[in-house]
């Protein structure tokens, strides 16, 4: 367990803290994460990496001359947000374009993906890379859909090389794809992890028992067997590796980068037992092992597990990989980096977390509108503290079980940004536009973007001028789905909030269209929600990090799923309370 902490939703922002007092020769902190202390190349491709906190040495730990030029960091086990991603890249970039680097999963596709679009609007030459090796996560035909687990390394350092050595951006791209092609990594755990203040691990796996395919997040294996002997373990480990060799690669006499990873309680001595016959299953198979990395590298907090990747080099690939490189937790050769003077190297955009977002002017009916925004979000609150710890082991059963920490985290920020703006005079929709960029802001994940998308949807709807009335805020909650489920791609029996979301929108669209009142409307489409937040007790999983392991969450309900009913109806509550006081006053 996690036994050094103040308070517990401080943990990430502390420990950024103290990683950059005490690394300071490599990075400097900026608005949402790190970016290098050092000086690079005018002109070059800036590499930005990212994810959630609670894996060092990833991410913040691969910033430096030869490796990364920033991290985004978010909260633990949370993806950073767009806005964090946005400013890392804008301190890293050095004039020749910014590649995105980051784990293949739905937080982090969705807010990596909305930076990337808002540094393009900018003129700002931007792509991404997902990193996609953990074989355990999806079949090979469905490459494309797998997690990225302790092979970020590999694809990382390969496009930091790329980038450091004056490659275009098209041919810096264009090897880390490659790069990632040829990167396979499989895993496995003996015991969970717990994060800070929490008083049991995300998931757990029986004594004497090993979960066999385990992310990085605590997500639960998808298969179960006792513990093997060290020897057993390297033998289940390169066997899962090679029965799956990259397209393009002849096996034969191929030249691998070995990676044991080891993801928080596992001791060296331990990995080094292991590899030890991995190395010799790798000389049997046929292969060279060319500069093997043993150690911590991408880890879960307390985990007890390790994984192992396997790296297929080409000459190209091998070059690059060898290439000189100094950060915090990875250096190799001879690198001259010449520190930064105060207020050089870069723009810092930490100013932009303090700075007062200016409020447009609203009509007398608007602003009352706000209170009752600031009324149903002050609810909304409410009802996910007192839901945060069930929220937390719905999702759990099948994903990483962060998702009630998440929506605390993302409606307490929102109720702060809205409470700020309501006293500076902003109309309903201003409000939404801050409380929502507020909650994606802080909650990171997917739940943080596709909230902060829901109220930016609605407050277009109701704008600043007239007093929200039920059609306006009917076609707010229309407008909310449909951005949903075009950003993330999710739809109605995906076993998402999104199975909640549309029969809401269409009983609250059929109630507005038959002339009930907003609360009648509200309060007859909030039990549409409830029953469907149930209903989804009975879904496999399409989308997201549950989606590996399908089969243990039937029967269980999606925590989106449940947060959103529990919301919609506690902001009905707000509607009935506003109704009798109307009727008594």
């Amino acid at each position: 367990m996690t036994r050094l902490f103040n308070d517990p939703a401080a943990f990430a922002d502390e420990m950024i803290e103290g990683f950059v007092a005490s690394h300071s020769r490599w990075v400097r902190r900026v608005s949402g994460g790190v970016v290098r202390n050092t000086h690079s190349t005018p002109g070059s491709v800036a590499l930005v990496i990212g994810g959630g906190s609670g894996h060092y040495p990833a991410f913040a730990g691969l910033v430096g001359q030869g490796l990364a030029h920033g991290a985004a960091m978010g909260n633990l086990f949370a993806s950073p947000s767009a806005q964090q991603i946005y400013t890392v890249a804008k301190a890293a970039s050095n004039g020749g374009g910014v590649l995105l680097g980051y784990g293949n999963y739905a937080g982090d596709v969705l807010h990596f993906n909305q930076a990337q679009a808002r540094l393009r609007a900018e003129g700002i030459d931007c792509r991404s890379i997902a990193v996609t090796d953990d074989v355990s996560s999806a079949p090979p035909a469905e490459h494309a859909k797998r997690r990225g687990i302790a092979g970020d390394l590999t694809v990382f350092k390969v496009a930091a090389a790329a980038a450091e050595a004056g490659y275009t951006m098209d041919q810096t791209v264009a090897i880390a794809e490659r790069a990632n092609h040829r990167t396979r990594s499989f895993g496995v755990a003996f015991t969970g992890c717990t994060l800070p203040g929490a008083d049991r691990p995300l998931f757990s796996v029986p004594d004497g028992r090993m979960a066999v395919g385990m992310g990085i997040h605590g997500e639960p294996g998808i298969a179960e067997t006792d513990v093997p002997t060290a020897n057993g373990l390297a033998e289940l480990l390169v066997s899962s590796l090679l029965a799956e060799v990259p397209d393009g690669v002849e096996a034969k006499s191929a030249r691998v980068v070995p990676i044991l990873n080891g993801l928080g309680s596992v001791k060296y001595e331990e990995l080094f037992v292991v590899y030890r016959r991995v190395a010799q299953l790798l000389a049997e198979a046929g292969l060279e092992a060319v500069d093997p990395q043993v150690g911590e590298l991408v880890t879960s907090f307390d985990m007890a597990g390790t994984s192992l990747t396997l790296f297929w080099l080409d000459e190209q690939l091998e070059t690059l990989w060898h290439s000189p490189a100094d950060a915090p937790a990875f250096r190799r050769g001879a690198v001259t980096a010449e520190a930064l003077e105060a207020g050089d190297g870069g723009t810092d955009n930490s100013e932009l977390d303090d700075a007062v977002t200016a409020i447009p002017d609203a009509t007398e009916e608007s602003r009352y509108g706000a209170l009752r925004v600031l009324a149903a979000l002050g609810a909304a609150k409410d009802v996910v503290d007192a839901n945060a710890e069930e929220l937390g082991r719905i999702d759990a059963i099948a994903g990483d079980g962060d998702h009630g920490i998440g929506m605390e985290r993302g409606v307490g920020a929102a109720v702060k940004a809205a409470t700020d703006a309501v006293s500076r005079g902003a109309g309903a929709a201003t409000t939404l536009y801050i409380a929502g960029d507020a909650w994606a802001d802080k909650a990171g994940g997917t739940s943080g973007a596709l909230w902060g998308m829901a109220l930016r949807a609605v407050g277009d709807a109701i704008g600043d001028s007239n007093a929200p009335d039920a059609a306006a805020v009917a076609a707010g909650v229309a407008g909310a789905a449909a951005a949903i489920m075009d950003f993330g791609k999710a739809k109605p029996g995906d076993k998402t909030l999104v199975d909640v979301l549309v029969p809401f929108r269409d009983a609250l669209t059929e109630g507005v269209s038959a002339g009930k009142s907003l609360g009648e409307a509200w309060g007859t489409a909030a039990g549409v929600a409830e029953q469907a937040a149930e209903d989804t007790a009975q879904l496999l999983p399409l989308m997201g990090r549950a989606r590996p392991h399908a089969e243990k969450s039937l029967g269980t309900p999606d925590a989106g799923a449940v947060s959103m009913a529990l919301i919609v109806r506690a902001i009905h509550n707000t509607l009935i309370e506003r109704t009798n006081i109307k009727e008594n006053a």
